[in-house]
């Protein structure tokens, strides 16, 4: 069994607090004893290659991804293996609108290294919706292997029930993700269509106080994303 927290953002995400930096993202996961963390900023994978390196000398396994915003402002969590982070990074940067961050609006949107010397400097506001659909990111993600979980699907606010009011039917989701207070019993009461779904419960932790209390546990021996996809396959899943 696997405790684990894939939707986690850094620095490098203009909400994102400045004390999430690689190096105690990898210290607040070792101490609240997660063994598998995923590095999800807006639309950027950037900061997951330090965080990635950290985590190896730590023992703590680190997916790469994303937070991407569809066309229609959907937020979906995109995890892929690390030989293809530069693959879902190409693509977002082909489709990511060209809006000048504004820093003293929406913050910084720094890549840092283990010291917290800057690395990178994203001009581009991270925020924006790319310019693709959402069955058109969900094609590509599964394209190269990847994951694809709609993320906090019960908020009033960039979900797939908030933006469509639904779960477009053949939309191939591995799973879809609650947000930290969800309650779970209560949506698929409202929303009985939601009940032949696999759920996971993620932090979205963009502030120090947000990492490490909520977590999903998976039925499986190795923290890595072939392992999740069996997991989720076979809905080996505790929330």
């Amino acid at each position: 069994m696997i405790k684990a927290d894939l939707h986690i953002h850094t620095i490098l995400s203009p909400c994102g607090d400045i004390e999430m930096t690689p190096s105690f993202i990898v210290k607040r996961a070792k101490e609240k004893g997660l063994n598998l963390i995923a590095i999800t900023d807006h639309n950027s994978t950037r900061q997951c290659e330090e965080v990635v390196r950290i985590g190896r000398r730590e023992g703590v396994e680190v997916l790469c991804g994303a937070e991407i915003t569809t066309k229609e402002e959907v937020h979906v969590i995109a995890l892929v293996d690390y030989t293809v982070r530069n693959l879902l990074q190409e693509w977002i940067d082909v489709y990511l609108p060209k809006i000048p961050n504004n820093e003293d609006y929406f913050g910084y949107q720094l890549v840092v290294n283990e010291y917290e010397e800057v690395l990178y400097q994203e001009p581009n506001l991270l925020i924006s919706a790319l310019n693709r659909s959402l069955d058109q990111t969900e094609e590509f993600v599964h394209s190269i292997g990847g994951l694809f979980i709609p993320a906090h699907i019960d908020k009033p606010q960039n979900s797939l029930i908030s933006q469509l009011g639904f779960v477009p039917p053949g939309l191939r989701a591995e799973a879809l993700e609650l947000s930290r207070k969800s309650d779970l019993p209560g949506l698929i009461g409202s929303c009985g269509w939601l009940k032949d779904y696999c759920f996971l419960h993620s932090s979205d932790a963009h502030y120090p106080s947000d990492f490490g209390d909520v977590f999903t546990a998976f039925d499986v021996e190795k923290p890595n994303i072939e392992s999740l996809k069996d997991a989720l396959k076979n809905n080996k899943v505790m929330l």
